[in-house]
């Protein structure tokens, strides 16, 4: 098991002034950190990953695509447009050295069509993603995309969803994301749920039910982190915290204010709170 933390905490952009960041998180006890992977260029995301590589810090990615890369929209240019877009980012992945990418880019958050979802866009959603999963499996890259409550996302809402999605695409290179701030929503037994799908999930983010420090909140954290020690859960524990401290990714998660009084509180505190659990739980 290895811990890393979201820099969507900081910033949407990593560039040589997060170094002292890293620096730190280091030195606090994390294992990796988890990338947003949107702008720059591969050379870009080289140079953060010579950095990473020098720390001896791991790396995730993550990102999302928007309404004009929606996997699922009618439009069949908007379904090509973010296909190319998700190979784009893949590439960046790799120039970042990254071994997942992570996020609800199944389809595109916040875009809703006011209806279930239907077979034709899990099976729009499926085809993107088998495509994506070849094309990311020269990298060593897995994929794995999300259940997201239901106020962001209507085609996977529950590790059932999108077990579903997942089974429909049938790649090795996608599996599955656990988050618990979704899962504290969506489902009705986290113990069921981690157990049921544990052979799939390839990734967790450890987010407190109001995106503050984990263990402050409501989330069901004995039952997550028991069920998956008792699973043989062995891959990354990533913190996914959220604030109005990166005021320009903070409008897309609804984060209308901090949750703690400081971004220290967040990642010292958040750490001990997963070592303690995994160790004594």
């Amino acid at each position: 098991m290895r811990v890393g933390i979201n820099l969507h905490l900081w910033t949407t952009v990593i560039d040589e002034s997060h170094y002292p960041l890293l620096e730190t998180l280091k030195s606090a006890g994390y294992d990796g950190v988890e990338v947003p992977v949107r702008f720059g260029t591969q050379w870009d995301y080289k140079a953060v990953g010579k950095h990473l590589d020098s720390l001896e810090l791991g790396r995730t990615a993550t990102l999302s695509l928007g309404a004009d890369h929606n996997l699922i929209s009618q439009d069949p240019k908007i379904r090509l447009h973010g296909l190319q877009e998700l190979k784009r980012r893949i590439d960046l992945t790799a120039a970042l050295g990254g071994e997942v990418i992570a996020g609800p880019f199944q389809c595109a958050p916040g875009v809703f069509t006011g209806q279930p979802p239907t077979l034709d866009e899990f099976r729009w959603s499926a085809e993107a993603l088998r495509t994506a999963a070849e094309y990311a499996a020269q990298f060593d890259i897995v994929l794995t995309p999300e259940a997201v409550n239901r106020f962001a996302c209507y085609l996977t809402n529950t590790m059932k969803d999108l077990d579903s999605l997942v089974s429909m695409v049938d790649h090795p290179n996608v599996q599955m994301l656990y988050d618990t701030h979704h899962a504290h929503i969506e489902e009705k037994d986290v113990t069921s749920v981690v157990t049921q799908y544990a052979h799939k999930i390839r990734h967790v983010q450890i987010s407190e039910n109001d995106r503050g420090t984990p263990g402050s909140g409501q989330v069901r954290w004995h039952e997550t982190f028991h069920a998956l020690k008792e699973s043989g859960y062995d891959h990354w524990l990533t913190i996914e915290a959220f604030g109005r401290y990166n005021e320009e990714f903070a409008p897309g998660v609804h984060a209308w204010r901090n949750y703690q009084t400081t971004l220290e509180e967040i990642f010292r505190d958040g750490i001990e709170f997963i070592r303690e659990m995994w160790n004594t739980d």
